[in-house]
């Protein structure tokens, strides 16, 4: 076995010398799993969110009722365990007891982005329920007013404004999703903790290894959460604007901008 340097960085340089494309491919790993299961889960919570938000209205016929207080029921059981309980303790018994239980082998792609999925739609589900309850009854009021069904009001009018408010949470979600896929190294994902970890066991480094880790980790989490805030920003729209209107008879240009002052007469 090749020789360590004795002082630290000499260190750093030769594990990234030998092992940096395991490295970099590990946090390849790591940032693919974070973004799709995010999206994943950003679905399944804006579903899931949808339903428990929904009220249980005695107009509806009774089996519908029934049926909705069922589907919030399981819905109110799923959020519950998968909030509850470690993502490490979750990877383990689904993917070892689909195995054992069912006969399901899954692929470790798919045993990662489904477990961080169904996880994100856990956390997204409150997120999404109370961004909704968030918003003022009037704007549903007036949408139903306006002829609106309530399927329409909630895809037109308060999701796109529940999704504003909830923005932050979902970059939160991906930044925890980062830092989070390391747990699947216990069903032999191979990613940027598994890689450190494999390589600090190589040659005993494990300060030299995990501080490589840390650098990667903290580069993804604060590069992910710049390009959320520019998207924020570009969802809030300009700060000043002007409102349009197709009657041409209503002068509404400029009603923002104020007017200017009256020049003081002149005297005699």
């Amino acid at each position: 076995m090749t020789s360590l340097p004795s002082d630290f960085l000499g260190r750093v340089f030769f594990i990234l010398q030998r092992y940096g494309m395991s490295y970099l491919r590990g946090a390849g790993t790591t940032l693919l799993i974070s973004l799709i299961s995010t999206l994943f889960g950003c679905i399944i919570g804006f579903g899931v969110g949808v339903v428990q938000y929904l009220p249980i209205e005695e107009r509806l016929p009774w089996w519908k009722r029934w049926l909705l207080v069922l589907a919030k029921g399981l819905l109110k059981i799923y959020v519950e365990v998968f909030r509850g309980t470690p993502m490490m303790v979750q990877s383990m018994f689904i993917y070892y007891g689909a195995s054992q239980l069912m006969g399901i082998n899954m692929s470790m792609w798919f045993a990662a982005f489904f477990i961080v999925s169904i996880n994100t739609g856990a956390y997204m589900a409150e997120t999404v329920r109370g961004g909704l309850l968030s918003i003022d009854n009037g704007q549903t009021e007036g949408a139903l007013a306006v002829g609106m069904s309530p399927i329409r009001a909630m895809n037109y009018v308060l999701i796109p404004q529940a999704l504003r408010n909830i923005m932050p949470q979902i970059g939160n979600n991906l930044i925890i999703n980062i830092k989070d896929t390391c747990v699947l190294s216990v069903i032999g994902t191979v990613e940027l903790f598994f890689a450190s970890k494999s390589v600090a066991g190589t040659y005993y480094t494990y300060f030299e290894s995990m501080a490589i880790a840390m650098v990667l980790y903290l580069t993804m989490t604060i590069v992910a959460s710049k390009l959320l805030r520019l998207w924020e920003k570009k969802m809030d729209g300009p700060s000043s604007y002007d409102l349009a209107t197709t009657d041409t008879l209503a002068f509404t240009s400029g009603l923002l901008t104020m007017a200017p002052a009256k020049k003081k007469e002149r005297r005699d």
